[in-house]
């Protein structure tokens, strides 16, 4: 393993290896959502996203080149690490509703990535995941109006309303949510995307379902052990039990404090 003197360094040694390897990669994270918006953040580590078919072959080239590789949970994410710097390879969504598949590449967008060429995930597939992440300790909603915000020339409103589907009264809460947030700038939001996602029939689901685990894994928990609805991960985002189990189990880890 060729000695790695920074996160940065160990970051473009991880595209470089998926290069080698033919494996097809967008950046995202806070990168691209730098790149959007012009917001700058510090993150401890550097998201990647690869169809779900590539994943065994990513940690396999990772470990050939003598980097710990690993999946953490079955339904999303992998990671890859070199000493406390890692990698998240995302493949999916916590909620496994937003699977990476040819489409997010069909859209990246070309950019310069700690001084190579790379692709950025769609801004819209950004919109797409961070919509539905409303944990107690994390609310994406300012991301999603600031992409809106930065991006509203170039989004397509088509495309993005046809990833939410059935769910679309999620994406117009956070539309409703970005004309609350900058007031004297209504055409952020196209009103025909409000009116059409507003007159959208609400999905129905067969027998007593809680939707409310897709948008967080711990706080609709009473729902599903108490109340007696069903977990909304099991019947629409093909999670299995096991998975939802160690999902949930991991609460405590990502979020020790919660009282």
């Amino acid at each position: 393993m060729m000695e790695l003197t920074s996160a940065a360094a160990f970051y473009e040694r991880s595209m470089e290896i998926l290069d080698a390897a033919g494996i097809s990669f967008l950046v995202g994270g806070a990168y691209a959502f730098r790149a959007y918006t012009g917001i700058v953040r510090d993150t401890k580590d550097f998201d990647l996203m690869l169809r779900e078919r590539d994943v065994p072959a990513a940690i396999e080239a990772f470990r050939r080149a003598g980097f710990r590789a690993e999946i953490v949970f079955p339904h999303w994410i992998a990671k890859a690490h070199h000493g406390e710097a890692f990698l998240d390879i995302i493949f999916n969504s916590g909620n496994g509703l937003c699977r990476v598949d040819d489409e997010w590449f069909q859209h990246g967008r070309p950019a310069r990535v700690l001084g190579r060429e790379a692709r950025l995930c769609p801004p819209e597939e950004i919109i797409w995941q961070k919509a539905y992440i409303m944990e107690r300790e994390r609310f994406d909603g300012a991301d999603v109006a600031h992409l809106v915000r930065c991006c509203k020339a170039e989004l397509d409103w088509e495309r993005l309303m046809r990833r939410f589907g059935a769910d679309g009264r999620v994406l117009l809460a956070h539309a409703l949510l970005v004309q609350f947030i900058y007031p004297d700038e209504p055409d952020l939001v196209p009103p025909w995307v409000i009116e059409r996602l507003a007159s959208q029939t609400l999905a129905q689901n067969s027998g007593r379902v809680c939707n409310g685990t897709l948008l967080s894994r711990e706080q609709y928990l009473p729902d599903i052990e108490r109340w007696g609805y069903a977990d909304a991960r099991l019947l629409r985002a093909a999670l299995t039990e096991d998975d939802v189990r160690v999902w949930t189990a991991a609460i405590s880890n990502a979020n020790p404090a919660r009282g």
